[in-house]
């Protein structure tokens, strides 16, 4: 399914809202796993970080950065933008998308850009934290792919750019957590079974103990919505960066067997109370008229839930991740092609919903 269209009566214009490869719904454990995520921070040797950059050196950042991703066109088909020339909604769009960070976004909106490509797999963040981010997003669990991706792109503009790079500790970063590697691998994970069966806080704290931290759905302090967390290496230094994801996969298999089991744990001995729970949130997804984000996400997630356990035999034409971004606000907002207040918002995601899940346009 490449876009979601709806039709809109009061006023606004239709308009599609697209989706990212990594909502795909195929892969490795992709019945658990949502995405797999490569970040690589790099700076430009001779520029002061982001966050001391005046005008002029924000200008030079911006133009060496445009003509080394220019040069990626052939092969990778991005598009580098100012963010300054989105609209909010527009900006918020890549960020529940998973594109961009929450940070890249927050005003004032100078010299911040984004690259992007056709499909959404390939994202280049200008002017975060650190001058660039380079980030990958492919469904499924994937590290190993994402990561050969990331160092094509990395190898691509290095040879266009001159990095702030020490021989002894590594690339250099604005936060000093990120040096050496300054990679970040991370899965994003569906684990209702583990969250239903209070096993999660056990085995979160597990993880913290091997140096993976847990966040929300958008990455650092934000909310683990709808039962999705990502889960990611802590520390960049000390390991190459194959170590680090073979560690994070052996890790993400482990969570993945864990959450199965819960999953069946939860059939043999509960079965009657999950079909109901289940049931529930069906009926109410496909019937209500008014629908908050946090409860869309809630009933979505109890539905895969059902999905994958063969307690709903209902066919979905949107994949799980397809539906949790389209109930977001930027993305309704999008859809409507006009601003929508708190209460618009509701009742539009209701609609949304129910035209999804039920097949009626």
């Amino acid at each position: 399914m490449g876009a979601a269209r709806m039709r809109q009566g009061n006023g606004g214009m239709e308009m599609p809202l697209k989706f990212s490869q990594w909502m795909d719904g195929v892969g490795p454990d992709a019945d658990i796993v949502l995405s797999s995520r490569i970040r690589l921070a790099r700076n430009l040797a001779g520029l002061p970080f982001p966050h001391r950059m005046d005008e002029a050196q924000s200008a030079i950042l911006l133009e060496q950065i445009t003509e080394a991703v220019r040069a990626l066109e052939p092969q990778w088909a991005v598009r580098i933008q100012r963010l300054a020339d989105l609209t909010a909604v527009e900006r918020m769009g890549l960020v529940e998308r998973h594109l961009v960070s929450p940070q890249l976004v927050q005003e004032p909106i100078r010299f911040q850009s984004v690259a992007i490509n056709e499909r959404e797999s390939v994202s280049l963040m200008v002017g975060e934290e650190d001058h660039v981010r380079i980030q990958m997003l492919w469904p499924a669990l994937q590290l190993e792919e994402a990561w050969r991706a990331a160092n094509h792109v990395d190898d691509a503009l290095e040879s266009r750019l001159s990095y702030a790079f020490d021989g002894k500790i590594g690339y250099l970063t604005a936060c000093p957590t990120n040096v050496g590697t300054a990679m970040r691998a991370s899965v994003m994970l569906h684990l209702p079974a583990l969250v239903m069966t209070r096993q999660a806080p056990q085995v979160f704290t597990t993880l913290a103990q091997i140096g993976m931290v847990v966040r929300g759905l958008y990455g650092e302090g934000s909310e683990a919505l709808g039962n999705i967390f990502q889960v990611s290496n802590q520390v960049s230094l000390g390991l190459a960066e194959d170590e680090f994801i073979h560690n994070l996969t052996v890790v993400a298999q482990q969570i993945i067997g864990r959450e199965r089991h819960a999953r069946m744990h939860l059939l043999q001995n509960a079965e009657v109370a999950l079909a109901d729970r289940v049931g529930r949130a069906w009926g109410l997804l496909t019937n209500a008229r008014i629908m908050t984000s946090e409860e869309a996400l809630r009933l979505l997630s109890e539905v895969k839930l059902g999905q994958e356990l063969g307690l709903l035999t209902e066919t979905v034409s949107a994949t799980f991740a397809q539906l949790t971004t389209m109930t977001r606000s930027a993305s309704l907002q999008m859809m409507a092609g006009r601003d929508l207040g708190p209460d618009e918002r509701d009742e539009f995601r209701a609609t949304t919903l129910r035209t999804h899940l039920l097949g009626k346009d």
